[in-house]
């Protein structure tokens, strides 16, 4: 690729012909039946143990069970919850998510990646399976297309992108919102500029606003500092 009109143009349709995959409202439904079982026999949320085993299982019995993360492409990195694969072939790069964001039950974990691909369509998850990482956590298996990328983004774009996007940073910048949903972790390690000059936020943490988001945050990120606060 030379970045010319063609190729930034191409990778952008492209990016937007990705359309979330139907494994993800399968496996949803799983965890909320799980969930709402749960509460009606004990009366809580804390259920995120059983729902992860229950996926499992439903992987395994599906042929979605997939036995050896290596096959899907090259160990690239391991960030707070992804485990990364890199599939030069297939122009796709694969992630292994391990539930970390997700408290007592992963039903924020479905909604987070449902409002990412509303919000960042040019770079969608589309879920395929479950696999271990190299941890031996049982995890979803969820791939993005390959960005094309000049560089990371700077602070200050990311900023000007979310601002235009209607968010508003909060806390001296450490989230954004913009009333209905929060957006974590939208740094520039996690935020790529394209050859196409477009902002993809490749990897953020969401949670709908006014349901302890931050608190999350903050108790399940390595990133946090509690010196800050």
């Amino acid at each position: 690729m030379d970045g010319n009109t063609t190729d930034r143009l191409s990778q952008k349709d492209n990016c937007r012909k990705e359309k979330i995959g139907s494994l993800l409202d399968e496996a949803s439904t799983i965890a909320r039946r799980v969930l709402d079982s749960i509460q009606t026999l004990a009366g809580t949320t804390a259920c995120k143990g059983v729902q992860i085993a229950r996926l499992k299982e439903w992987a395994q019995s599906n042929n979605l069970w997939i036995e050896d993360a290596r096959t899907l492409g090259t160990f690239s990195d391991r960030g707070s919850e992804n485990e990364v694969y890199l599939s030069l072939e297939s122009n796709r790069v694969y992630k292994l998510n391990d539930f970390r964001y997700s408290d007592d039950n992963l039903m924020p974990f479905f909604e987070r990646i449902r409002i990412h691909n509303r919000l960042f369509e040019d770079c969608p998850y589309v879920m395929i399976g479950m696999a271990e990482n190299q941890s031996g956590k049982p995890c979803v298996v969820l791939t993005q297309p390959y960005i094309l990328a000049e560089r990371e983004a700077t602070e200050e774009e990311i900023t000007e992108e979310l601002l235009r996007l209607g968010f508003h940073p909060e806390m001296e910048g450490e989230y954004f919102s913009n009333g209905y949903f929060d957006i974590f972790d939208a740094s520039p390690n996690n935020v790529l500029m394209g050859i196409d000059g477009h902002l993809y936020f490749i990897d953020t943490i969401i949670y709908k606003s006014d349901t302890g988001g931050l608190d999350t945050y903050r108790s399940l990120s390595p990133n946090y500092s509690p010196k800050l606060h």
